[in-house]
């Protein structure tokens, strides 16, 4: 998906942009924030807000909040990087983030985009948080400025 974005010429010119993620996992997740940072001035992002919360649960609370300002966030990203053990509660903590950040999108009109990565291990991790190639907040990154655009059109 992300060779699809970079193809196109999305800008972010004017368009205001807000940032949650977690400190868990803090290397992973500062991987993709600053992927996403980047991409965005790189495309002249007005404004990037982030906001750190403690781990993957506490992110669909700021979110909601964000979201439910005056005047909003053109997108929001959500970062975080939940690692699978041997109990089913990274599973738990997943779908209820999932469920959440797809509620609260739906209910307000403001893109939230999902980057709360579920991982079995930490070679999978590195790939998608720390390699430029295949780096998910640049990917977030696009992705937030293509629903921006659409939403101001839609």
């Amino acid at each position: 998906m992300i060779a699809a974005l970079h193809q196109h010429a999305l800008r972010a010119e004017g368009r205001r942009f807000a940032v949650v993620a977690s400190e868990y996992n803090r290397e992973y997740v500062e991987g993709m924030l600053g992927a996403a940072q980047a991409l965005l001035a790189a495309r002249g992002a007005a404004a990037v807000e982030v906001v750190r919360v403690p781990g993957a649960f506490e992110i669909p609370v700021v979110v909601a909040r964000l979201a439910r300002r005056a005047a909003p966030p053109d997108a929001i990203l959500a970062l975080g990087l939940i690692l699978r053990g041997d109990t089913a509660h990274a599973d738990h903590v997943g779908d209820a983030v999932t469920h959440a950040l797809m509620d609260i999108a739906v209910a307000t009109g403001v893109p939230v985009i999902h980057e709360v990565l579920l991982m079995n291990d930490l070679t999978l991790a590195r790939a998608r948080c720390l390699d430029p190639e295949t780096n998910k907040g640049a990917e977030a990154a696009l992705t937030a400025i293509a629903m921006a655009a659409l939403r101001e059109r839609a």
